[in-house]
């Protein structure tokens, strides 16, 4: 009986330990997504951005606009979304159509 229980507690930090690991590991590839997809969307965004406006970023000028271009064009991105969040929060959620009372 005390081989047992003593069996069982030992698997059971085993799994835990191992948990722990898993867990570790799991934060860091998450983070490293999430570092890959920000730098792809920067990168994507930006020669977007250029090639739209025509911009050359050979020249410090030329990078100077393209900076200033991709920040109001971020910055117009985060303004869409607020207020795409703003309209779904004054949705009516409901689940049930209701007639309104006069």
């Amino acid at each position: 009986m005390a081989i047992g229980t003593t069996l069982f507690v030992i698997a059971i930090l085993i799994i835990a330990i191992w948990a722990i690991f898993e867990f570790k590991r799991f934060r860091h590839k998450l983070l490293a997504i999430i570092l890959i997809s920000l730098i792809l969307f920067t990168y994507f965004s930006f020669t977007a951005v250029l090639k739209r406006n025509d911009v050359s970023i050979n020249t410090v000028q030329g990078m100077m606009e393209a900076s200033k271009l991709y920040f109001a064009w971020l910055g117009s991105v985060f303004v869409n979304i607020k207020s795409i969040t703003v309209n779904a929060i004054n949705m009516d959620w409901k689940t049930t159509n209701q007639t309104a009372k006069t």
